[in-house]
């Protein structure tokens, strides 16, 4: 079978079954795979050129990213194993390559308490700032969900995000009826139109606005740092993961979720348990 057919195959096959996100990942790979090798036969292809394409597509990017595209091109090798030729021999399977496309180290974040974040948040005197740190903390947004708000997006307790980054047509934001009401009374003294943009700064200007509100209490603060605190907060207050998850973070599964809890320090582990038994 040649390349060109098999990426055809497997298309179709990902079209009918997989999310928006995962279709133009693969067709970013597979539509340069396909320039290059198309008409030559799948099996013809080594392991050697696999390493020299893969190089190619992902130098200068992020380990992330290099770990992303091995998997793609990899799945869709698997692909053909599983569904062509059994006998196949996946060129992606190999320890070089396994090796220099592996999973990266993730960093083990340090964890905003919760004292830290309502000083910061109080100490913020401009009330758009502070909506969108409170949206930020309090919601687990984004800075890019909270700057694409608009007035029609508002329902209440209820935010909804259009065009999310998972790829689904519409996600949930649950936020605290406070913070409900101060965002609705900002839109009404504002004037802001139902399709204007609630919070119309750039996204530079947005993680300034954060970096500024770090600075209010001597910590360096990125716009991540808040949403992880939304969760974190959540889960040491006995917040079930699948909520923490599902709800919060709106991530597709656990595994994600669990990363971006943090390290438990020995400290908390013991209070913890003690909590637990008295």
């Amino acid at each position: 079978m040649r390349v060109s057919e098999a990426i055809k195959c497997f298309s179709d096959y990902h079209r009918m079954n997989s999310k928006t996100n995962t279709i133009r990942n693969y067709e970013l790979i597979l539509g340069r795979f396909c320039s290059q090798f198309g008409e030559r036969e799948v099996e013809s292809l080594t392991n050697e050129e696999i390493l020299t394409f893969l190089t190619r597509c992902t130098e200068g990017t992020k380990q992330s990213t290099k770990r992303l595209r091995y998997s793609l091109l990899s799945a869709f090798f698997n692909f053909i194993k599983s569904s062509v030729d059994p006998l196949f021999q996946n060129p992606c399977d190999t320890p070089i390559l396994r090796k220099l496309f592996k999973e990266p180290k993730h960093n083990n974040w340090d964890i905003l308490e919760k004292e830290v974040v309502d000083e910061m948040i109080f100490r913020t005197e401009n009330l758009r700032n502070r909506l969108m740190l409170e949206l930020m903390a309090r919601g687990g947004m984004r800075v890019s969900e909270v700057l694409n708000m608009t007035p029609r997006d508002s329902e209440d307790r209820k935010i909804i995000i259009r065009d999310p980054k998972s790829g689904k047509e519409a996600e949930v934001v649950f936020i605290p009826q406070k913070v409900a009401d101060r965002l609705k009374e900002y839109i009404r003294e504002k004037g802001i139109n139902h399709n204007e943009r609630i919070f119309s700064i750039t996204y530079p200007a947005g993680r300034a606005v954060v970096k500024k509100a770090g600075r209010l209490v001597g910590i360096k603060l990125k716009t991540h740092d808040l949403r992880r605190h939304a969760a974190t907060y959540a889960s040491r207050s006995g917040t079930p993961l699948e909520i923490v998850s599902k709800i919060i973070l709106r991530h597709a599964n656990l595994a994600t979720t669990q990363r971006y809890l943090g390290k438990v320090s020995d400290m908390e582990a013991m209070r913890w348990i003690d909590n637990l038994h008295g």
